[in-house]
């Protein structure tokens, strides 16, 4: 682990610095994604000091009136995203997540299938896009303007815009810098109370003289409320540090737990019919 210091702490080193028994940090985890452990591959929860002094944290809030919820939110929004990258985000903190190694056509029908059935049922959804470059966006800004129509913000990343790329009507368009990871990214997050669901990653090197659409990327997918808001967090940071117009207010806004859902296979199932209709097409 290379967050905070120490050796790693179970679940049990935690309950015994903060006086919380494992089952209330168990339901905590459930209940408001907090604290956030790191898994081994067992999947045996690991702790670090950090987490220590946030437990303690919130409980210095309860026992000044606030409510436990409130709490944790002021403590979650405390702790910004490890990494600028949202491949690496995910990869530290769901190491259980498969990587797949795919080519751009195949996650081109992946990002359709996402966008289309995470925001048809979504509620005012936050979405992001991680396209390179400006130029790659062009064929899917008429898609990203729908989108960003009924979404309650949206933002594109890519390492420069022209001048088309100013649509009002249209997502929020964030610049990359030079050494930004997300340069070397593919991403797709919808972000709902009620729909969730992330495509993220990166592109190998070495393939400068590959046919655009046969770049292979390592991918991973998920529609994980938990791990979807991690993705997310690391978007609307790298947007607020490039100046994005409301991002800073969604940094703070996604620093909360998602909204608990009980598991559905239907959402998934549907997801996956509309991934096969893409692929077909594509391929």
């Amino acid at each position: 682990m290379d967050e905070g210091k120490g050796a790693p702490l179970t679940i049990g080193d935690l309950g015994e610095r903060t006086g919380l028994s494992p089952a209330v940090l168990r339901m905590w985890e459930t209940r408001h994604n907090f604290p956030v452990p790191q898994r081994l591959s067992s999947g045996h929860r690991r702790y670090t000091e950090d987490d220590v002094a946030r437990v303690q944290q919130v409980l210095r809030r309860k026992e000044a009136g606030v409510r436990l919820e409130v709490a944790i939110a002021e403590a979650s929004a405390a702790t910004a995203p490890t990494s600028p990258s949202i491949f690496a985000e995910l990869r530290r903190k769901h190491p259980t997540l498969v990587t797949h190694r795919l080519r751009k056509s195949t996650l081109i029908a992946l990002s359709w299938a996402l966008e289309d059935e995470c925001c048809a049922v979504a509620d005012r959804p936050v979405l992001f896009g991680a396209f390179q470059r400006g130029d790659f966006y062009d064929s899917s800004a008429a898609r990203w303007t729908e989108l960003a129509r009924t979404a309650r913000a949206a933002i594109v990343f890519a390492d420069r815009w022209n001048g088309t790329a100013s649509d009002a009507a249209g997502p929020a368009r964030s610049p990359l810098s030079e050494d930004a990871p997300l340069r070397r990214e593919w991403a797709v997050v919808c972000d709902a109370p009620d729909s969730t669901a992330c495509l993220s990653a990166w592109e190998l090197p070495g393939q400068a003289d590959v046919p655009d659409r046969q770049r292979v990327f390592e991918a991973v997918w998920t529609v994980d409320p938990v791990a979807v808001r991690d993705a997310a967090r690391v978007a609307a940071a790298v947007a607020a540090e490039a100046g994005v117009l409301g991002a800073t207010d969604l940094v703070a806004e996604l620093a909360g737990a998602p909204t608990a859902r009980p598991a559905a296979t239907a959402p998934v199932t549907a997801l996956f019919n509309r991934v096969v209709a893409y692929v077909d097409r594509l391929t």
